[in-house]
């Protein structure tokens, strides 16, 4: 997915820059196989020589193609060792290094001493503590054919999301399988998120080989068992190479171990294999990420391209606006181009002034991407908290962020078996097919089709955590279907003709606090002032429309959804609508403000503290909840979030019902 991870190697910067680590290792970094370089006077012809053939060589690498590929599988396959005997045996390791990784086995590796090459990738204490992978680590390196960044992922099921991270950007995917143990759950749960994240090239390889005495047989059933299992996952194109990563075998070269093989090194499948995916069939598509206007005179649109080429002249469209204009210029920092493709990053300048802001898409007219607020989507839960459809988080895809829910978890997926469970909530690491909502329409194409318009994640609204990463599948064709009927008497109609200002006052607080004593008594003294008035109370709501809730978090989401919408109609009918509810979350009660006006939503925290509550237990419901008859019962075994800046804080310790209901009625008057 197109979003910003950790990265725990500068040779990612490197890789950037056009193999520029390369470069100062082969080109004159002070040091080449142990012995030192003389530095030539710079006025000399060797000096001069010397720098062509620098300038030779970074111009070739320039033009190197670059593969990006993750190393996935379950614990203790050889992930780190096999990245670690790459960079050793392609030579991309200083004098320095080496000599640290000689220090680092002797005091943590698992070699008795030698040389342990997955100490190269594992550089958290913890990861080289307890000899597994944690944390995504990146490495880069490169060869006379091809450049690579690799990122090597955790084999831990509770790391899963972290492998995710790993292979959102990567066109290939190197599977390790421990030749002794064969097809793991975890190898199955890897290759499970692989196919999610649209990978289709997959490397399997067999490691481990010199253990089982390089057996083909052995081989042979575990490649046969794996492309049955990449069949049904819809991944194309798998290579099997039996290999031994601890010694070398069939990693940068054929090994004599293993005559019966005739396919090629993993390092010669890596140089060779072809993963360009065809973009340009799409049309032009530029997520526009900055409106760069240095001066009154020029107003461009930045942005990196994701799809398809653009030439001065040719028409655009803005999306999800939908208007057209055509491309003036295309500037870069070296100057004006006559042509840009997939992967530049440019800036657009138009022949009409359009509204265009960063998040929004110009796209080739004759081609434009889709334009929805109601999605299909494949969800991987990557946060402690569970998954609670209806819940609001903010969904950020490409350049733009909006706000979302999650409208309905159609089913949750057994990774392993890629069975399809029914579930109401996702837990961390949990991969579900869900219908998504957003709060206005976006530009953007499947995953399958583009990554960049079509990977999200999802944000925590409070907390700010990215907690889920996902995959667009397809627009629900429901929300053409749907569309908002215009009516004659608006709420403002009402509101006059009912002579108030319509009001959502939400009363919020523990079970016992008092909120419908003093929710019934705003009731009686604004009925008697000659308001038009109701009462939305938990307890009568659960009698009726909310009758089919429990009392889990997801059902007190749903439940404060349900209450809110019909709040909001009762406000457009002109009404002043008193809710009383526990309303335990901070981001359900955010969600209800967010369906009012400005100055319609008056949220009362009505504040007693949870021993009073319980002295009072009016209905005995503490008393059940402390004997564990009521399971989830809200400050018990259950939170609540006090709200952090209320309309209203009634502290029901300094005051009667009385005098904090006038308080409540002399603040709507006022």
């Amino acid at each position: 997915m197109a979003t910003g991870f950790g990265v725990r190697d500068s040779g990612l910067a490197e890789a950037e820059r056009g193999d520029a680590g390369d470069a100062k290792s082969e080109a004159g970094a002070g040091k080449s196989g142990g012995s030192v370089v003389a530095f030539a006077n710079p006025a000399s012809p060797v000096a001069n020589a010397a720098g062509e053939a620098v300038a030779d060589y970074l111009k070739q690498h320039e033009s190197k193609s670059l593969l990006r590929f993750i190393t996935c599988g379950s614990v203790d396959d050889g992930k780190s060792t096999l990245i670690g005997r790459l960079l050793h045996d392609t030579q991309r390791l200083f004098e320095d290094q080496l000599a640290a990784l000689d220090a680092d086995s002797r005091r943590h590796g698992t070699r008795n001493g030698q040389i342990d090459f997955a100490l190269l990738v594992d550089g958290l204490a913890a990861e080289r503590e307890q000899g597994i992978t944690i944390d995504v680590a990146y490495r880069y390196f490169g060869t006379e054919r091809r450049k690579f960044i690799v990122a090597d992922c955790p084999g831990h099921e509770q790391y899963t999301r972290n492998m995710a991270t790993g292979a959102s950007t990567a066109d290939l995917a190197v599977v390790l399988v421990d030749a002794r143990k064969g097809l793991l759950t975890q190898t199955r749960r890897h290759s499970y998120i692989v196919s999610l994240l649209g990978i289709r090239h997959v490397l399997l390889a067999v490691n481990k080989m010199d253990l089982v005495g390089f057996d083909q047989a052995v081989f042979e059933a575990i490649v046969e068992e794996y492309r049955e299992l990449a069949a049904k996952l819809g991944i194309d194109h798998v290579q099997a190479v039996p290999l031994s990563a601890l010694e070398g075998d069939n990693l940068t070269a054929r090994s004599d171990a293993t005559p019966w093989y005739r396919g090629p090194s993993v390092l010669e499948h890596l140089e060779t294999v072809d993963v360009a995916r065809d973009r340009a069939e799409l049309g032009l598509r530029l997520p526009v990420q900055w409106v760069n206007r240095p001066h009154q005179d020029f107003r461009g649109f930045a942005g990196t391209i994701a799809a398809g080429s653009v030439r001065p002249g040719d028409e655009i469209v803005a999306l999800p606006s939908g208007r057209r204009s055509r491309v003036q210029r295309i500037v870069t920092a070296d100057g004006d181009l006559a042509q840009a493709v997939a992967g530049q990053a440019v800036t657009l300048t138009l022949a009409d002034e359009l509204d265009i802001s960063r998040g929004d898409v110009i796209a080739g007219a004759a081609q434009p991407a889709q334009v929805a607020d109601q999605f299909a989507a494949h969800l991987l839960w990557m946060d402690a908290n569970p998954l609670l459809p209806g819940r609001s988080y903010w969904l950020k895809i490409g350049t733009r962020t909006v706000t979302a829910s999650v409208t309905e978890i159609k089913h949750k997926i057994d990774v392993n078996t890629q069975a399809q469970l029914a579930a109401r909530r996702l837990e961390l690491n949990e991969v579900a097919s869900c219908n998504i909502g957003l709060d206005q329409p976006i530009a953007f194409e499947a995953y399958r089709d583009n990554r960049e318009l079509g990977s999200f994640v999802l944000i925590d609204r409070q907390t700010h955590a990215t907690v889920a990463a996902g995959t667009l599948d397809f627009a629900l064709r429901r929300a053409e279907n749907i569309h908002w009927q215009p009516v004659d008497v608006d709420n403002a109609a009402r509101a006059r003709a009912k002579q108030q200002k319509p009001r959502c006052v939400w009363f919020t607080g523990l079970s016992g606090s008092g909120k419908s004593t003093i929710a019934n008594l705003v009731d009686k003294q604004l009925h008697a002032l000659g308001h038009h008035t109701f009462i939305l109370d938990g307890d009568n709501v659960r009698h009726g429309l909310n009758k089919d809730l429990g009392f889990t978090d997801a059902d007190r989401v749903e439940n404060i959804r349900r209450v809110a919408e019909v709040a909001k109609l009762m406000t457009d009918a002109g009404l002043i609508v008193l809710v009383s509810f526990i309303s335990p979350f901070r981001a359900e009660r955010q969600l209800a403000r967010e369906l009012f006006g400005a100055d319609e939503f008056v949220e009362v925290f009505v504040d007693t503290p949870l021993e009073e509550a319980e002295r009072r237990d009016v209905k005995g419901l503490y008393a059940k909840a402390r004997a564990g008859k009521i399971p989830n019962f809200t400050g018990i075994d259950s939170p609540y979030e006090a709200p952090e800046s209320p309309e209203l804080h009634l502290a029901t310790l300094d005051d009667d019902p009385q005098a904090l209901a006038q308080r409540v009625v002399d603040y709507l008057r006022g």
